[in-house]
């Protein structure tokens, strides 16, 4: 009966203070993303990423995604922000070419994390080594990315918010909760 009880609450997504959910196991800091339109809530997977969730945690302590606008925003498909260039409007025509300079390095693809609504992955144009600073949101299932692209996080709240993105929104605090 107690093994029972450990198994279903691990299974059951309760809501915690703040209004937060339960990360999942295994799950490690959340990101937090504050836009115009509402709060995202990232939980992040160090055990499969651990180089790839340092990358993007150092980047959002050190301010790097405050300000900057999503560039890419395809309804029921995916969202997509981390081109610095996003925060000169004049400059709209090369948003999604930039970055933050310094890529992760290695390719963290695992099959244990797939592309399912509310996925989060880091985008590259070509190697999956080179990606620096773009991530992405699934607004929904994106078998094709699968193998493609590094899973480091899901959305644990706010995906209703996600899908509420606009190219051009401005993301005004992106914050870690340990």
């Amino acid at each position: 009966m107690r093994l029972l009880a450990s198994v279903l609450a691990v299974l059951v997504v309760v809501p915690s203070a703040g209004g937060s959910e339960q990360t999942s196991p295994g799950a490690g800091p959340v990101i937090v993303l504050e836009t115009a339109k509402g709060v995202i809530e990232i939980e992040t997977y160090p055990e499969e990423a651990p180089k790839t969730v340092a990358h993007v945690l150092a980047l959002i302590k050190k301010g790097f995604y405050n300000g900057l606008r999503f560039h890419r925003a395809e309804p029921g498909f995916v969202i997509q922000i981390g081109d610095p260039q996003t925060r000169d409007m004049t400059k709209q025509a090369t948003w999604g070419t930039g970055n933050s300079g310094a890529p992760v390095g290695v390719a963290e693809i695992t099959k244990k994390r797939r592309h399912g609504p509310g996925a989060v992955g880091m985008a590259h144009s070509g190697s999956a080594k080179d990606a620096a600073s773009q991530f992405y949101i699934t607004l929904r299932a994106a078998p094709t990315l699968d193998g493609k692209f590094a899973v480091f996080g899901k959305v644990i709240k706010g995906l209703d918010v996600a899908a509420k993105i606009q190219k051009t929104d401005v993301l005004k605090k992106a914050s870690v909760r340990e």
